[in-house]
């Protein structure tokens, strides 16, 4: 998977006016090309009364696969404005469809263009992002006396325990970024005097939502 890997925090729908047509941004996290199609045709019949229905898609890692549809607007006016829309904000996975109710006001190619644009990014605003990391389920395993100490660790650094077993020790199954499963067992050493063990449980994709400063 290429890193970094954003999308949608979630499907979310979004509209606004512009010169009196209502312009309608449905956003929806797609696995595949049928699913994409699906849901197009779902928007379709929900709004089966609205002037236009034009849409872009990106999938794959690196968007390999790129849709898009005027829907009889305009050449150029609708459907690649709505695919730089998710370009520019480099989600992956994503279709949107952006559904046109005309309020009988033309709005000239220009007018289209930023209103094709403008609608899908402020829903991506809205929802927010999240990204697709690649992490090590990590086992920690310390005496009882250690849990406050590490437990601190983690929160401090932002690492998550994802389970904790108790026996005669304590493991705590936390995720860490791959690439620094290495400085944090030794952080984690030098925080308990070497008296921690690890062994490494495997790798998974976890979503972390991104935060804007």
């Amino acid at each position: 998977m290429t890193e970094p890997y954003y999308t949608l925090a979630t499907d979310t729908v979004f509209e606004q006016t512009i010169k009196k047509s209502r312009f309608i941004a449905h956003l929806y996290r797609i696995t595949d090309e049928s699913d994409a199609q699906a849901k197009i045709a779902a928007v379709r019949a929900a709004d089966s009364k609205a002037t236009h229905h034009c849409f872009a898609y990106v999938l794959g890692d690196d968007d390999h696969i790129q849709r898009m549809s005027d829907d009889g607007e305009p050449s150029g006016t609708a459907g690649v404005p709505i695919l730089e829309a998710l370009k520019l904000n480099q989600v992956h996975d994503v279709l949107a469809v952006v559904t046109r109710y005309f309020g009988g006001i033309k709005l000239g190619a220009g007018g289209l263009i930023r209103a094709y644009n403008s609608t899908p990014v402020q829903a991506i605003q809205a929802i927010g992002k999240v990204q697709r990391v690649r992490q090590t389920k990590l086992a920690v395993t310390i005496d009882y006396r250690n849990v406050d100490a590490l437990t601190y660790y983690l929160t401090q650094h932002h690492l998550a325990t994802l389970d904790t077993h108790y026996a005669v020790k304590v493991q705590l199954i936390i995720a860490v970024d791959t690439a620094a499963v290495d400085t944090t067992q030794t952080a984690i050493t030098n925080l308990l005097s070497g008296q921690a063990t690890f062994s490494n449980q495997g790798e998974q994709y976890n979503e972390v939502p991104l935060t804007t400063e």
